[in-house]
């Protein structure tokens, strides 16, 4: 199985320049525990924000959503891979760099983004189909 079998391509963007609290809000509005944080050149890289990041700048240090920037908080680069890749070497890359997402990304561009649930999903729904 690859990649680019299981990746989502839904992918929620947010601008380095953005508060804290319109990422928040963006990740509320969506569902989701993650925001790619765009790119402010063609030859940059991509960075990744999540709950994690947030809980431990804002909440542990106490800082405050609104003064705060997504580029304070996210990581970047953000770790990537591409969508031809095997899913069980992105499995272990997970494990090892104990992350829980990863961007897919061709040729510096967004392709999407796959994570450990949806490998275990896709477990899951490999053994219920299995007779």
């Amino acid at each position: 199985m690859l990649v680019k079998d299981l990746m989502r391509t839904d992918v929620k963007t947010i601008s380095p320049l953005a508060s804290v609290r319109e990422a928040l809000t963006r990740m509320h509005e969506n569902a989701v525990k993650s925001l790619v944080v765009e790119k402010l050149e063609e030859d940059d890289a991509y960075g990744i924000l999540t709950y994690t990041g947030i809980l431990r700048e804002i909440v542990a240090e106490e800082g405050d959503i609104d003064l705060t920037n997504v580029y304070d908080l996210h990581v970047k680069p953000a770790l990537s891979v591409s969508g031809g890749l095997n899913v069980k070497y992105v499995a272990r890359m997970m494990i090892q760099q104990n992350v829980k997402r990863l961007l897919v990304v061709d040729n510096n561009r967004l392709e999407g983004l796959i994570s450990m649930s949806d490998i275990v999903q896709n477990i899951l729904r490999m053994a219920d189909e299995a007779p």
